[in-house]
């Protein structure tokens, strides 16, 4: 199992996130954490970049994954149109 770590920016914008959306959030970082190289339709490797996109409804993770220290980095949380600026 992987451990979740959040960079700073994504620990504020769970912190600001609906109630709701929060949870939804948490729960699928955990599915995640429980093996992040599964095959998953709303999780995507990012172009021009490194690290992952995970879809959550309206809301988008941006995530690496640092296998030799088995971590899921979540490094930032934000709407569709905000999050690739």
């Amino acid at each position: 199992m992987y451990k979740i770590i959040f960079a700073k920016e994504a620990q504020k914008a769970l912190l600001r996130l609906p109630k709701k959306s929060a949870m939804l959030v948490r729960q699928k970082l955990e599915q995640l954490a429980a093996d992040p190289h599964v095959p998953n339709t709303n999780a995507k490797k990012l172009q021009n970049r490194s690290g992952y996109r995970l879809r959550i409804g309206d809301w988008r993770v941006i995530y690496e994954i640092q296998n030799d220290e088995l971590i899921v980095l979540v490094l930032k949380i934000a709407q569709r149109g905000e999050i690739y600026r």
